[in-house]
């Protein structure tokens, strides 16, 4: 596992964004964008920062597996900001971490993505979410480590409490 940011350091960096958001709450208020464009066959083009990532039809309705799946990219997206919490809240703690190895994986049932049968669920069933944790930790903190990343995970407590959606047309 690459070294962790020093307690200290992340200390120091979050310290004046907190006393910010205390004095200001509405500073804390930060809208994040995503943007896709339609792309060939049955494709959108997504710009995620980094690069440009194709996704369409997952394998199972018909799509190429050469395209990104968007279920998957909401699992990767589960996984990236679980591991990025559980490694700031074990620098926060001060706890011995070595290596952590995040997984998820979820049961589709693409009857209801392909309308093959209406009783059919459109969307994960179920999500698992898998920390391998490598450290001298107490089951204690072990448990307390976990408990705190899943507090503080936003895509976890997004997909948890499922926010209100709107879609609009222009």
């Amino acid at each position: 596992m690459p070294p962790m940011l020093e307690i200290m350091d992340l200390k120091s960096l979050q310290a004046p964004l907190k006393a910010r958001y205390r004095e200001e709450p509405s500073a804390a208020l930060v809208t994040l964008h995503a943007e896709g464009a339609l792309s060939d066959g049955v494709t959108c083009s997504v710009e995620t920062g980094r690069a440009l990532v194709k996704a369409g039809l997952h394998p199972a309705t018909g799509g190429s597996p050469a395209n990104a799946c968007s279920g998957d990219m909401l699992l990767q997206a589960l996984v990236a900001c679980a591991g990025v919490t559980m490694n700031a809240v074990a620098t926060s703690l001060g706890f011995a971490v070595r290596d952590v190895k995040v997984r998820a994986e979820g049961d589709l049932d693409f009857r209801g993505t392909l309308g093959v049968d209406k009783a059919a669920p459109v969307g994960f069933r179920d999500i698992r979410l898998n920390f391998e944790i490598d450290g001298d930790l107490t089951d204690d903190e072990r448990a307390t480590l976990v408990r705190l990343t899943e507090r503080y995970c936003v895509v976890l407590q997004t997909i948890r409490s499922s926010p209100p959606i709107t879609s609009t047309a222009a």
